[in-house]
């Protein structure tokens, strides 16, 4: 479907794209030949992901920042402009997501992760959007939300509540900003197995076969299904696509809140042992 410079001469920046789904889409824009702007919270990480992406001969471009944070994120976009021919899309990735019981979960863990998925989204996107309009440009944003969008789910309510948010953001701004040839689309995953959401969100290998059963399809997403579906909507064979969300988890939404079944799975003093045990320890 693609050819190697079906991207070529674009350049994108993937928040999250350090590691997990962020670093994997990463990987099929550069072999598709874009130039490829990471970010992210730990320089490390990132820094480990640009060696990976430089075998593919394009751009890599680096940037540790905290996506929560509307200045720094306004500093990021200036210093990748300024190095580069500028930016043809963004595709806001970054999230945190842990398993909890609502009436127990602190406002400091509801904050976390809004903060990240809603508000990251939209620092991210108003940057890109200012700078697209200034320079009287077209461009693509892309959100990576989730299939519980208008169900909600279980043990999950900071996550439902700004991914619900990131999806209503998506439609307001598809529409909005139209005007300017910006489009603005999202992918809503099923699940697909990265070691960090899977750390947070898999209580075991019992629960992870008892999943699969569940599963229409009685399997797990391969990163590079959703890769190839990101590169579609961000290319030019997508151009009258708008503000749409396109839901890539082998039917599995049909089912309910994707984290609901576990209310029938096991008594919720066994969850609640579970979910402790899942989170990650303070130094």
């Amino acid at each position: 479907m693609f050819t190697r410079d079906t991207l070529k001469d674009k350049t994108f920046l993937i928040t999250g794209g350090g590691s997990g789904l962020g670093l994997g889409i990463a990987k099929r824009f550069a072999e598709l030949g874009a130039n490829i702007a990471i970010c992210g919270r730990t320089k490390e990480t990132l820094e480990k992901a640009a060696r990976e992406l430089e075998p593919f001969g394009t751009k890599i471009s680096p940037y540790p920042v905290d996506v929560s944070d509307y200045e720094a994120v306004g500093t990021m976009f200036e210093h990748l402009i300024s190095k580069g021919s500028g930016l043809e899309g963004l595709i806001n990735n970054a999230g945190a997501n842990f398993l909890c019981f609502s009436e127990e979960l602190s406002p400091n863990g509801f904050k976390a992760v809004v903060d990240i998925a809603l508000h990251g989204t939209f620092n991210c996107s108003q940057h890109f959007a200012k700078y697209l309009i200034k320079n009287k440009k077209p461009g693509s944003i892309l959100n990576i939300v989730t299939t519980y969008t208008e169900t909600g789910s279980a043990f999950i309510l900071p996550s439902a509540c700004a991914k619900a948010g990131v999806y209503a953001m998506t439609t307001t701004l598809a529409y909005e900003w139209a005007a300017y040839g910006i489009r603005v689309n999202a992918i809503a995953p099923g699940p697909f197995p990265t070691g960090g959401a899977w750390s947070r969100l898999v209580p075991s290998a019992e629960y992870e076969k008892i999943y699969l059963q569940r599963h229409p399809m009685h399997r797990f997403g391969e990163i590079a299904e959703l890769a190839n579906l990101a590169v579609f909507l961000m290319s030019d064979l997508a151009s009258y696509i708008n503000g749409e969300c396109v839901a890539i988890d082998g039917g599995e939404r049909l089912q309910g809140g994707q984290f609901n079944f576990l209310t029938h799975l096991l008594p919720r003093s066994k969850l609640r042992e579970i979910f402790a045990a899942l989170r990650p320890r303070k130094k």
